[in-house]
């Protein structure tokens, strides 16, 4: 039997200051959960540093309690095990390995959902040896007890148990949903500033490198002061010069007038069931744009990009969504009625913006062109040509870049009140955004930048000219 007497004595002995300090810990630990699953404030390696401190917490802990009853051991190293499963999820998205963090967030679902499973069964067992003799008078709705009338009068202890897997697995579920639906209070805001809707020009600067030499007389001296005799070194040198501050509005420094002072721009990339969405995320292609956009234009970016379920762009309010969100893949797209609804409602109503990117088949355009039918029912795709605004500013694109064909060799659009709501480019430029470059030439990983650079740029801009001409 168990000693309870000394476990009670055992709990008012640890119920002290540590307690209270960690107490405090496992607060500030779910601000952080919070920061790293909804806000986005935090940069990763921040939010890493704040998971790598449960270990010498879960240490202490299971070090004071090495020598307590074998329960409440296990039950230290229980609760020591929802900080170490999020460290672990969290640790590989210092090195743009998503796929990898996918895996060991679903393999830790799984497993809390066996260890509370066994704790519940560890109680209702518990309880029902506990359970005092049934007053046969009364019907007994306790299900700790295998009295209990919902059992039956045959095989109660089994019955028992299947109700106890059914009632912990609904209750497990709900909460699983509830938190991974956690959204909170999303929002979007831009970098505040300003500028010109400008070309980056590549220019040609001459370099001047005079190299003096000494004139040696062989009939005399050596002239130490002979007339300058100029050696000229022309060094063509092609830059990209910043002859302008690319941006929208009259701001301070480069940026959007509709920005805010704290905003930056991030980098989309929206779930789908049914295909690889997260294509070319692992090997860094969302960072690496991200990356380049705020090294080439000025504006101030994120330190990650986003995965993000289409239903979640509907806890963004009207004038703080996103300007662009990002769809790739090369398999089916699977997106129910519900999220239909939701992109239609993000193109219309929040003024948003889809980039579509085939990432391998050439039916991967017939998934994207059907799902687009039923999200815009009323708007007929169109060739995008390269006069378009999106294909001259800030870079102006000589060709469409094509890292690997998929059938057409121009891009889609598909437009309201005239403006783009959904581009759709047909070569995987998502291969070139990667590390390495997938082995394309420069010449074509250079132009899938200079195009996603002018995507994200045209989203930005048109989205702060919408917020200005509806501003109250």
């Amino acid at each position: 039997m168990m000693d309870w007497p000394r476990v009670r004595d055992s709990l008012r002995h640890h119920a002290r200051r540590p307690v209270v300090r960690t107490g405090l810990y496992a607060l500030l630990w779910c601000l952080l959960w919070l920061d790293a699953r909804v806000f986005f404030v935090l940069p990763v390696a921040v939010q890493a540093i704040g998971f790598l401190t449960a270990l010498p917490v879960c240490h202490y802990w299971i070090r004071r309690f090495r020598h307590e009853p074998p329960h409440l051991r296990r039950a230290v190293l229980s609760a020591c095990y929802l900080p170490l499963w999020q460290l672990a999820a969290h640790l590989p998205l210092l090195f743009s390995n998503y796929g990898l963090s996918s895996a060991l967030s679903s393999a830790g679902t799984f497993g809390a959902f066996f260890l509370g499973l066994g704790w519940a069964v560890w109680w209702i067992d518990r309880e029902t040896k506990r359970a005092r003799p049934a007053d046969p008078s009364r019907r007994i709705w306790d299900p700790r007890q295998l009295a209990a009338w919902y059992f039956g009068s045959k095989n109660r202890k089994l019955r028992q148990s299947v109700f106890t897997l059914l009632t912990y697995s609904a209750v497990f579920g709900g909460v699983f949903l509830l938190l991974t639906r956690l959204t909170g209070c999303s929002v979007y805001e831009a970098p505040l500033g300003g500028g010109e809707e400008q070309q980056l020009r590549q220019v040609v600067r001459i370099q001047k490198v005079i190299n003096k030499k000494f004139v040696i007389n062989p009939y005399s001296s050596v002239l130490f002061n002979p007339p300058p005799i100029d050696d000229v070194k022309l060094d063509v040198l092609e830059v990209t010069e910043h002859l302008y501050k690319i941006g929208q509005g009259k701001g301070e420094g480069a940026g959007f007038a509709g920005g805010t002072t704290r905003g930056k721009v991030r980098f989309i990339r929206l779930k789908y069931d049914g295909g690889d969405w997260s294509q070319d995320m692992d090997r860094g292609a969302d960072l690496n744009l991200l990356t380049e956009y705020g090294v080439r234009l000025g504006h101030p970016v994120h330190d990650r990009p986003e995965p993000m379920e289409i239903a979640r762009l509907k806890t963004f309010p009207a004038r703080k969504s996103p300007p662009m969100v990002y769809m790739t893949g090369q398999q089916n797209i699977s997106v129910s009625d519900a999220e239909i609804k939701i992109l239609r409602t993000y193109l219309l109503e929040h003024h948003g913006m889809l980039f579509g990117d085939n990432g391998g088949s050439s039916g991967w355009e017939g998934q994207f062109v059907g799902m687009m039918a039923k999200v815009l029912p009323t708007v007929e795709p169109i060739s995008v040509y390269l006069d378009h605004p999106i294909h001259r500013i800030p870079y102006p694109l000589p060709r469409l870049p094509i890292v690997a064909p998929h059938g057409r060799s121009n891009a889609l659009g598909w437009v309201v009140d005239g403006r783009l709501a959904v581009y759709y480019h047909p070569g995987d430029i998502g291969d070139a955004w990667a590390d390495g470059h997938s082995g394309v030439p420069q010449e074509v990983w250079e132009s899938s930048y200079q195009l996603g650079i002018n995507v994200i740029y045209y989203a930005h801009s048109e989205y702060s000219k919408w917020l200005a001409a509806t501003a109250k």
